[in-house]
Order: C-alpha cells, then sequence, then structure tokens
C-alpha cells in the first residue's frame, strides 16, 4: 500500500461523501451542493490516495497567523490504524505553520484518538448549534 497525500487536489465531492458515509462522520451528505459548498469555503483540504481510491481527508478553515478549525478527519474504516490520520494532521499543521493553534470539536467515538495524536483536551470551549 503507497499512499498519496495532495494538498493541491480538490476530491471530487461523489468521492468526499463516499468516504464521510464511510467513515460514519454525521456530516450532511444527501446534500452534495452543501458539502460542495463546505469545501469551496474551507482554506486547506489534505487528502490521502491509494491510487484512484480517496481514503482519507483532512478539512480546516484558518486565517494562518491564530487560529486553525479543523473541521474534518476522516479515514475509510479500511485503512484505520495505518497512520493516515496522524499524517494528515502532520500536513495540516505543517502547511498552517507556527503561528496559528488547531482546535476541533471531536464526534464522541474519537475521543480517546486525539490526545494519542498531540491534541490537548480542552474544557472551555461554547457552541452554538446550527438550526438546519
Amino acid at each position: 500500500m503507497e499512499i498519496t497525500y495532495k494538498n493541491d487536489v480538490m476530491p471530487p465531492v461523489d468521492k468526499i461523501i463516499e468516504l464521510y458515509n464511510a467513515a460514519g462522520l454525521p456530516r450532511p451528505t444527501n446534500d452534495a451542493e452543501r458539502m460542495k459548498t463546505m469545501f469551496q469555503h474551507s482554506n486547506l483540504v489534505v487528502s490521502a490516495w491509494d491510487g484512484e481510491k480517496l481514503v482519507g481527508i483532512s478539512r480546516t478553515i484558518t486565517d494562518w497567523v491564530w487560529c486553525s478549525y479543523l473541521a474534518d478527519l476522516a479515514v475509510s474504516p479500511d485503512y484505520k490504524e495505518s497512520g493516515i490520520g496522524k499524517e494528515l494532521i502532520r500536513l495540516t499543521r505543517e502547511r498552517i505553520g507556527e503561528q496559528a493553534m488547531i482546535l476541533l470539536l471531536s464526534v464522541p467515538g474519537a475521543m480517546d484518538y486525539y490526545p494519542k495524536v498531540g491534541f490537548t483536551k480542552e474544557d472551555r470551549g461554547f457552541i452554538m448549534n446550527r438550526t438546519k
């Protein structure tokens, strides 16, 4: 298995939706236009490929000098524990640089994962949930 990482290619929305559904990432995958817009308005997308197959992706919104929100991290279940998620985070960190923090909201099933890859649990956050 030879995984290729790219940050200069926007994967087709149908491949993104397929990956998110396989990974169980709760996103509006039944609305391709909304998914497409989510990615179009993101500053940094890093993807992992096994040949032509999209096997991992990270999506970040950032100002590059203070704050970065790692909005999505998804890895195909067939590639779990292969280091793809960790490498996507490393490449995201590398591209964002040292001035900006990276923060995220985790799905409940991944709460144990993020401390293993360098994140610190934070208890000072707040959320105003979407209404739609």
